[in-house]
């Protein structure tokens, strides 16, 4: 079973690791929802994403950071 969109601590792990020179507090939305759906494992609709998704993914990825 593949990352779906609300796995965001998942996905906050994977961005973490795929992209360690990237300040997740700058991070553009569109950028983000680009780089979730190029993670390896994803597998979601890529319409099932929205401004409240990709802001709860940003906020695990500052946390894990």
């Amino acid at each position: 079973m593949g990352l779906k969109w609300l796995d965001t601590q998942e996905i906050a792990i994977e961005l973490d690791e795929s992209h360690p020179e990237v300040d997740p507090q700058t991070v553009r939305f569109t950028d983000l929802q680009q780089w979730v759906l190029e993670l390896k494992g994803f597998d979601d609709d890529p319409g099932h994403s929205g401004e409240k998704i990709l802001e709860a993914i940003q906020m695990a990825w500052i946390d894990e950071r």
